[in-house]
């Protein structure tokens, strides 16, 4: 991964800080994006420490916020012209309904709109990296939590209606309909877009709901998580393996291409998400 630039969103803590140290240990020139400056400059400096690799950048930003989200771009672009490889992994879940700065309900705004608009702006120096290089990788962070749920954009200001679990849900359908999506839409440009199921990973995720869930989810991740460095492997495998070169519009968990749910398929959904999102941020 030498000579490599890649580009990870929630790269503070779980999943996004180990895939993040295990790239830059196989050399990769890694730039972290985390909400709080302190917290990123720390892990930014402990991924230096560990990996001996000198070449980490930081950028500090809340995702839910567009104008954030293009702020962040606009100082990758002043860096730099190419990147090697996207990873969208920023996200969360909400106990109660919240409105990002844009208007929008926060898992909506966090869990796609962050990875709808950083990856289109950013496309240009993806596409740059593959005519040069002869690739270049999106990578997408969904969850299974997306086969039991619908696309809900009617809901998307709804507070009477608001329930975290159908929100995360909706959300992580999202990251797949949009995958496959531009996917078709970046064929023959070398850059190819893949979504991953980790799997259930033992971090903070989902303890700031509160209440019996955050107990139940606690519970779960006790008995039944694995753990955040064997979750990031099949963040890892897609951002460096040669095997996974040219593939693209992919599910993938455990570094296998799966199945995802019927309705992830469905190219009116697809379209019906892309238009949506591109009305919202004016971009696409």
């Amino acid at each position: 991964m030498k000579g490599k630039r890649i580009l990870i969103t929630g790269a503070t803590n779980g999943i996004g800080k180990v895939a993040a140290l295990e790239l830059a240990k196989m050399g990769a020139a890694v730039t972290i994006v985390g909400r709080n400056a302190a917290k990123t400059e720390k892990v930014g400096d402990e991924i230096k420490t560990l990996s001996g690799n000198g070449d980490i950048d930081l950028l500090v930003a809340d995702l839910s916020s567009q104008a954030e989200v293009r702020r962040i771009a606009a100082e990758f672009f002043g860096k730099y012209q190419r990147l090697d490889v996207l990873l969208n992994n920023a996200g969360a879940v909400f106990s109660k309904y919240r409105e990002s700065a844009d208007g929008y309900e926060m898992t909506f705004a966090l869990n796609h709109i962050s990875y709808y608009l950083l990856s289109n702006l950013l496309l240009d120096a993806l596409k740059l990296t593959a005519q040069e290089q002869g690739e270049a990788r999106i990578i997408n962070v969904s969850s299974s939590a997306h086969r039991n749920a619908s696309l809900r954009l009617q809901n998307l200001r709804d507070e009477s209606g608001y329930s975290f679990m159908n929100s995360y849900g909706a959300s992580k359908l999202m990251n797949v309909l949009f995958t496959y999506d531009l996917a078709r839409r970046l064929e023959g440009s070398a850059v190819t877009v893949n979504a991953v199921h980790p799997g259930l990973v033992d971090t903070g995720f989902g303890h700031n709901t509160g209440g019996v869930w955050a107990f139940l989810i606690k519970v779960a991740q006790r008995l039944f998580a694995i753990s955040p460095e064997r979750g990031a492997e099949t963040l890892v495998y897609l951002a460096s393996a040669p095997k996974a070169a040219g593939i693209s519009g992919k599910y993938w968990n455990e570094k296998q291409q799966k199945r995802s749910s019927d309705n992830s398929y469905d190219r009116e959904q697809q379209k019906l998400l892309w238009d949506y999102s591109a009305a919202a941020t004016g971009v696409g």
